[in-house]
């Protein structure tokens, strides 16, 4: 810290993250360690297949290619700092640091808001309409819709990162989380921090609305299209195409605003911060399972690459 005018500046925080459970440091490090561990062999595995195997180079595996690499780098804007804190205890993170990794986070997070709706309009467009779907689907258009999503995900997240981070600091700096998410963050401005919130409840309502309402309008269509199918082998198959993208939305909608809205005091509770763990460190690795279990194509580019292997 620094002194100011009559106050004192807050040029770093201390995460406290785990520090109520110290008798499961070692406990807690080797879990977290083997989920990043197992999130980034099975989303970098997912990649790779998607790459090598040409009959995955279509509009619906490029959208979970970009899933596994957001996926990626939202584990890793908050993993890797944890974990080297729950080992040397070293929990310090300067000012500008804390910022920069909420603005990853959040930036992360809300662009795989406007990828999920982009799979989701992805998946209308192959089940509602099939003949059209290599016009309604090109791949300029996927190229826009992910560099969209992108643009979308960061902006919002720089408009919320920069109303957080303007505010005075001026102490306590003991962040009860064990990353620089908002709520905990702040709760320790020492200045009026309600236009903030108002900033932040209007950007997150208006990126989740957005993209709820496509995936909602989507799934409404894809629906009644389905229904309309005689056969119930027809029926069956058009809703397993759908139904690892809608696990996925659950999961990650669900767990996401209940964490929210439990946390609005400042994420004080032991509670708060093993479910925040839940949407940043599990949620990411179990994407790759969920759209891998249940695809037949997938299974059938891992046999064919076992069989190359095996020839080779």
């Amino acid at each position: 810290m620094v002194v100011g005018r009559n106050n004192t500046i807050v040029t770093k925080f201390i995460l406290l993250g785990f520090s109520d459970h110290p008798q499961m440091k070692i406990f807690l490090f080797v879990l977290f360690l083997g989920i990043y561990l197992l999130t980034l062999a099975w989303n970098l595995s997912l990649i790779a297949l998607i790459r090598m195997d040409s009959h995955l180079h279509t509009p619906m595996y490029f959208f979970l290619s970009n899933l596994s690499f957001l996926d990626i780098c939202y584990v890793s804007s908050t993993t890797p700092k944890m974990l080297s804190d729950i080992i040397t205890g070293q929990k310090t993170i300067s000012f500008v640091g804390c910022a920069t990794q909420y603005f990853v986070f959040c930036g992360m997070g809300l662009t795989e808001c406007f990828l999920l709706a982009a799979m989701a309009y992805d998946r209308y467009a192959a089940i509602c309409n099939p003949l059209l779907y290599t016009v309604l689907i090109s791949h300029t258009l996927c190229f826009k819709m992910v560099a969209g999503a992108y643009v979308g995900g960061f902006l919002s997240s720089l408009i919320e990162t920069y109303s957080v981070y303007q505010h005075d600091f001026c102490g306590p700096n003991r962040i009860d989380h064990f990353f620089c998410d908002l709520p905990p963050v702040l709760v320790l401005s020492c200045s009026d921090t309600f236009a903030s919130q108002v900033v932040n409840f209007i950007v997150g309502v208006v990126v989740g609305m957005v993209s709820v309402l496509v995936i909602l309008i989507s799934y409404g269509y894809i629906v009644a299209a389905v229904l309309k199918i005689s056969s119930a082998k027809g029926r069956s198959k058009a809703f397993n195409t759908c139904a690892s993208h809608l696990t996925a939305v659950s999961l990650f909608y669900i767990s996401s605003v209940f964490v929210y809205l439990s946390s609005s005091s400042g994420g004080s509770s032991s509670f708060d911060r093993f479910a925040s763990v839940f949407y940043t460190v599990v949620i990411p690795m179990l994407n790759p399972l969920i759209y891998s279990l249940r695809n037949k194509e997938i299974k059938d580019a891992l046999r064919s690459l076992q069989k190359k292997r095996w020839y080779c």
